[in-house]
């Protein structure tokens, strides 16, 4: 029996099957043989429907209820579908807490609630390289919010502002009509509201008893995996993906600071790996995590938790029979430089892990969707009420965003090839250098980077450090990354000094006093106001 085998045979629920479904998927992806199936989920039909019944319909509960209590809020009618209950997970999602003030901002929390949703706080994290750099850093993802708490708190205000809430109903297709989208949906019989009864008889009379709704607008909140998202981008292979495996136990030595991106280990596998830490409610959660594609040759999530297993006693000072686990965390998070997605259908729109509107550093998720959620919120409000709900329109609400495009750049030069040889302390060296020289230019220049948001003040700055004081290591990094990756980059760094200058500009007025129609105007404000936030977040100048 395996080291993975033994402890997971430990915590409570078939984990170890769990983790071997999961590497069937991760199998499919690296053979571009997809478990999941490519089938037509959405269609277009130029007819009209005959009415709609909501104004959003959103698909994927756990993200989705963010925005769909927002829109709920500003008085949208929204039918949120997700296909089990809404409930968040046990373990803690980490972020700042200046990132988690926008929950009250939007009135979705009060100040009372969004204290009690944070289950824990701490302070410093580090940073750490494998004989390299060691330095700590206070107020990032140093709070642990509770999933269960905040999403049924979440969930109180969504129906309290006449939200509809499907639970275990699935998404099975949707169909675009010129005036609307039909949405085919197989329900549990499980329709909650404010008032369940009342809501049940509406939507069983709309949407013609638990089978289909109507709605202006249909949002893909279903994650990575959505059967929307593989349509669109054809079950085409990942660019990049993210490996993690994790646990959470107690037993381990009291330590009430985290690691945000630490390694104890030159390159191995052809991988190098990354360790994050943090103090939860109920023990220590610690993940090991890499940087890699999707080559066949690639470990599997159960290969990876034996190297986990394996170097865990030493990276956190602990024998493992000390320890008690609680839970098993495993995941891959598939990347695509053609990202954020773009619509190809009217009255469609993906956020979240669909969207692709995390860097492929990140592990998404709610950090990001936290991050938009002020800009989709508004955006998505003014494109309903000015009917700005061709695929055009919308796909500005998912822009192209160079703080996220360069990134790709930092994910390659973490990375290794298959078959490529390079120093095995080469990436250590590398990251070394480049926050010694963030550290040495402050927490302006080093807290944005770590809370994933590129900014090109900070970022030209860095470059020039390290080309300075580091220039052995710069050649060495051009050669492992290539020259066409390299020059692929400078057109996305070159947008994102654009960009820098383009957010600086003052806000556009209205229109000016030119006399254009009422609808007209309105659709020329939407787009200013959308671009005006690409040039905003596309530069990092939303931190």
């Amino acid at each position: 029996m395996s080291l993975t085998e033994q402890v997971l045979s430990q915590i409570p629920g078939n984990v170890l099957a769990g983790l071997r479904q999961a590497d069937l998927l991760w199998q499919s992806y690296k053979s571009n043989q997809t478990v999941l199936p490519v089938t037509e989920v959405v269609r277009v039909n130029a007819s009209a429907l005959e009415a709609t019944a909501w104004d959003v319909v959103i698909c994927g509960g756990t993200l989705g209820i963010l925005l769909g209590a927002a829109l709920a809020q500003q008085g949208w009618k929204v039918a949120l579908i997700e296909r089990g209950t809404l409930r968040g997970r046990d373990q803690e999602w980490n972020i700042s807490r200046k990132e988690l003030h926008v929950l009250t901002e939007m009135e979705l929390l009060t100040a009372a609630e969004l204290e009690q949703t944070i289950a824990t706080e701490f302070n410093p994290v580090n940073i750490r390289f494998h004989q390299g750099v060691n330095l700590a850093v206070n107020d990032v993802l140093n709070v642990g919010v509770d999933p269960v708490y905040l999403l049924e708190r979440l969930k109180q205000r969504f129906l309290e502002a006449g939200g509809y809430l499907l639970e275990n109903t699935a998404f099975i297709g949707a169909i675009v009509h010129k005036n609307g989208v039909k949405i085919s949906v197989e329900s549990q019989d499980k329709f909650q509201s404010k008032s369940e009864t009342e809501s049940r008889t509406e939507f069983e009379n709309h949407a013609g008893g638990n089978s289909s709704l109507t709605a202006r607008l249909l949002i893909d909140a279903m994650g990575h995996f959505s059967p929307i998202v593989r349509q669109v981008r054809s079950g085409s292979k990942p660019d990049a993906v993210c490996l993690v495996v994790g646990t959470c136990a107690d037993g381990f030595v009291e330590n009430q600071t985290g690691d945000l991106f630490a390694s104890m280990t030159p390159i191995q596998n052809q991988c190098q790996y990354f360790w994050e830490a943090f103090p939860a409610r109920d023990g220590r959660t610690t993940y090991l995590f890499t940087y890699l594609d999707a080559h066949p040759d690639r470990p599997s999530l159960e290969q990876l938790f034996e190297d986990y297993f394996t170097l865990l006693p030493n990276y956190q000072q602990v024998d493992l029979a000390q320890l008690q686990f609680k839970r098993a965390l495993f995941g891959f998070f598939p990347c695509y430089r053609e990202s954020p997605l773009q619509s190809p259908w009217d009255r469609f729109l993906a956020i979240g892990d669909s969207s692709g509107a995390q860097s492929p550093l990140s592990f998404g998720g709610f950090g990001a969707m936290i991050r938009h959620l002020q800009r989709l919120t508004a955006g998505t409000d003014a494109a309903l009420r000015s009917n700005q709900l061709d695929r055009r329109s919308l796909n500005l609400l998912q822009p192209y965003q160079p703080s996220l495009t360069v990134t790709w750049l930092f994910q390659r030069a973490m990375s290794v090839g298959v078959e490529q040889t390079i120093d095995p302390n080469q990436i250590n060296r590398l990251l070394s250098a480049v926050f010694e020289e963030m550290q040495q230019l402050g927490d302006p220049v080093l807290k944005p980077f770590l809370q994933d948001v590129v900014q090109f003040p900070a970022l030209f700055q860095t470059l020039m450090q390290v080309g300075i004081k580091h220039p052995a290591i710069v050649l060495k990094i051009i050669s492992q990354v290539g020259v066409a990756a390299l020059l692929e980059w400078t057109k996305h760094f070159a947008n994102l000094g654009l960009y820098h200058l383009l957010s600086s500009l003052p806000a556009n007025p209205l229109i000016s006093a030119t006399p254009l129609e009422k609808t007209q105007s309105e659709a020329w404000q939407y787009r200013l106001d959308r671009w005006q936030d690409a040039w905003k977040y596309g530069s990092g100048k939303d931190y």
